[in-house]
């Protein structure tokens, strides 16, 4: 499958399963979107001391957090960044993580769905470099895009 086609497989999975399956595929992806090994090179001079706790806490607590507690959070992460551009890859797929999944507790969007298994299968891409044209020609995409349809189409009942 080409970038394009599996974008496209995203979208139509994300519409089409069920609250259930939506909700595991958002929990599971948002807990390996925050994992602690992302933000370990994490430049001292990308964020101050209050950023990188708020950073931090809502990785560390993410499932347990409300919208309001993460639009908290996030609000002292943007106020603490100290770089207009070149944030750090994990740091940002943190950050951008966070975002979908505090949008997605606050008006339970589809798309804020999609947009973490997009960012999911980006992170994959920054280790593997996929190539566009046969994207899941890596066991590691292969192994992520299959993670995705699993959890978000549902088995027999």
């Amino acid at each position: 499958m080409n970038y394009s086609e599996v974008e496209a497989s995203i979208l139509r999975l994300v519409t089409e399963a069920t609250e259930d399956s939506a909700r595991a595929f958002a929990e599971q992806t948002v807990t390996r979107l925050v994992r602690p090994e992302l933000l370990h090179a994490a430049a001292e001079d990308e964020l101050t001391e209050d950023a990188r706790t708020a950073l931090t806490t809502g990785c560390a607590n993410v499932l347990m957090m409300g919208p309001a507690e993460l639009h908290d959070l996030l609000g002292a992460i943007d106020g603490g960044t100290l770089v207009d551009d070149g944030l750090d890859t994990g740091v940002l797929t943190a950050v951008t993580a966070l975002e979908h999944w505090k949008n997605y507790l606050e008006q339970n969007r589809r798309s804020e769905l999609y947009e973490l298994a997009v960012r999911s299968i980006e992170d994959i891409d920054h280790e593997v470099s996929a190539t566009l044209d046969d994207f899941l020609a890596t066991p590691e995409m292969a192994a992520e895009y299959a993670r995705i349809r699993r959890l978000l189409t549902p088995g027999p009942e």
